[in-house]
């Protein structure tokens, strides 16, 4: 199974937002923090925003932030919406395969899927943050006293 790099930095997104989550933050921090191009970023965040993972407040001060608690976005809810699961043509629009009538190799796949995205199902955003993380992202202007996740050891 591979996952997309638009799924590996819409987790690390996320990641940054909820250990930043006192106060907003922007794609251009996110990006010099990851060593991410910035347009790679605004279209992972359109994605996040479109998918209900991230608010995006505009204007002067504006940001993004993560528009519930990390412990409620499921890891898997992330890869269903920024993965088209489509392993092989087959499963997906323009199938051309001439062994679509009789093959099982969909539905293989698409079992192992399930099983992957159920697997994910299990973590949240806040099962990713544990303490070198946190204080990798750890953004200074917040006071650490006031920050909601606490890392695990």
């Amino acid at each position: 199974m591979y996952l997309t790099q638009q799924t590996d930095y819409a987790l690390r997104v996320l990641a940054y937002a909820a250990v930043n989550s006192e106060e907003l933050v922007n794609i251009a921090t996110i990006a010099e923090v990851y060593g991410i191009s910035k347009s790679h970023l605004m279209k992972v965040v359109t994605a996040l925003v479109k998918g209900g993972f991230l608010d995006s407040v505009r204007g002067k001060g504006g940001g993004l932030r993560l528009r519930r608690q990390a412990e409620l976005i499921r890891l898997g809810d992330v890869v269903r919406h920024m993965e088209p699961m489509k392993l092989v043509e087959c499963m997906g629009a323009g199938n051309q395969c001439l062994l679509t009538s009789c093959c099982l190799l969909a539905s293989v796949l698409n079992d192992a899927g399930k099983a992957f995205l159920e697997h994910l199902d299990k973590f949240t955003l806040a099962d990713l943050i544990n303490k070198p993380t946190f204080d990798m992202l750890y953004s200074p202007k917040i006071s650490l006293a006031a920050r909601p996740i606490r890392p695990q050891a």
